[in-house]
């Protein structure tokens, strides 16, 4: 069981594992761990996706993940396996981030995550003002009060959980997704306990996102399984239902004004809306066929805002109309838009490829973009929500950091 908690947890950072790399240990440049490398590595996951490369901070932050799920590397090794792979697979050129000027003011301020290496996955600003995340690979959801700057770090159920996304119930429970554990789980803050709903289909192995509809039900997606579910918190059942396109991958996921669950399809060019009653599923197609969208908002008026991933760009869908309109993300086709929400009358969301990562402003009624390099340079905003005041809060993977956008 450990080892293959291990290896569910290695594939939340480097991907959906494979038969086997496309290349052999032999074609991997030589030095002291090359062969350590081969072999743990290419265990778990696509060997190649290390071709992407880190910063020497960025290869320390994601060795400590790795020694966080305890990745079978004998303790006196780690440090010629980190040389290793900080001399041979350097950051890879990435695009320049485009810093534009605007009439907004905003100050972004970061924290550390006590934790190293724990990989803070989706933040959450609770009504109390405090800021939650999930750290994905230390097993722990944490809290900080903004104000204060106190940190406090909640250690789960069961070990190696992965949690991932986070929800606030109405009387301040904090809900969560087992990642690597194919469950929901609650946190009661105010005892520490925690309580574990495990999905009914053996299928479904790694529970997403999730949100609380208007009447208390809870809905999450189950991204490689292909599925929707929702949860009943005052008897605990769970109802699935698979996605009508195969291999969709739901990811994102919002509540919408009447109550309707809205999920991006990160598998295809789809956006998703669920009926609440009978969990019935309709798709909308985006125009274009190589639109990834993988995180969305919801304005005041019902449209649904997303980020695509793969192309670039900002989009919005008309639910009623199905009309799409699209919006060049401003560090260009590479930049890889992400977390993403609506507040203060405009869209904010990150750019998670550009060099510094950016925060976002997109003003709908003007069309015009502003932006903010994320202090310290920031590496992957996977997912952003907003605090009671309308104030942007971000959790950042790679350098191990929750953070605050604070509208002047």
């Amino acid at each position: 069981m450990r080892a293959a908690l291990t290896v569910l947890s290695l594939v939340v950072v480097f991907g959906t594992p494979t038969a086997h790399a496309q290349y052999t240990a032999k074609e991997w440049p030589e030095g002291p761990s090359k062969a350590r490398f081969a072999a743990v590595c290419d265990s778990c996951h696509d060997i190649n996706r290390i071709r992407v490369g880190y910063t020497a901070e960025g290869w320390l932050s994601v060795v400590r993940m790795m020694q966080n799920v305890n990745a079978p590397v004998p303790a006196e090794e780690w440090g010629a396996m980190t040389d290793y792979l900080i001399k041979n697979f350097p950051e890879r050129p990435r695009p320049p981030a485009a810093i534009i000027d605007g009439p907004v003011k905003a100050e972004i301020r970061m924290w550390d995550v006590p934790t190293l290496g724990s990989r803070p996955h989706d933040p959450l600003a609770a009504r109390d003002g405090s800021i939650w995340w999930t750290g994905q690979l230390a097993n722990k959801l944490g809290r900080l009060d903004p104000k204060t700057g106190a940190i406090r770090e909640y250690t789960l159920k069961s070990a190696f959980t992965g949690p991932h996304g986070l929800a606030e119930d109405k009387t301040g429970n904090i809900w969560f997704t087992g990642n690597s554990a194919a469950l929901i789980g609650r946190l009661d803050p105010s005892t520490g306990l925690v309580s574990e709903y495990p999905l009914p289909d053996p299928s479904a192995k790694d529970p997403h996102t999730l949100n609380f509809d208007q009447s208390g039900m809870l809905w999450f997606t189950v991204q490689q399984a292909n599925m929707i579910g929702r949860l009943d918190p005052a008897t605990g059942e769970i109802k699935l239902v698979t996605s009508p396109t195969p291999k969709s991958r739901p990811y994102g996921l919002k509540i919408n004004g009447q109550g309707m669950p809205v999920v991006v399809e990160f598998g295809t060019n789809k956006i998703a809306t669920i009926d609440p009653q009978t969990m019935a599923i309709k798709e909308y197609a985006l125009p274009n066929p190589a639109a990834r969208p993988r995180r969305l908002a919801i304005d005041p008026d019902g449209m649904v805002w997303y980020a695509d991933f793969s192309r670039g760009y900002l989009g919005r869908l008309d639910l009623a109309t199905g009309d799409v309109k699209e919006w060049p993300s401003p560090s260009g086709a590479k930049s890889e838009p992400y977390g993403i929400v609506f507040t203060n009358k405009a869209v904010w969301y990150s750019e998670s490829a550009a060099k510094p990562n950016t925060i976002v402003r997109f003003d709908p009624a003007t069309e015009q973009f502003q932006s903010w390099a994320i202090p310290g340079g920031g590496d992957i905003v996977r997912n952003m929500d907003v605090a009671p005041n309308g104030n942007p809060v971000i959790a950042d993977s790679l350098t191990n950091q929750i953070g605050l956008v604070d509208i002047k």
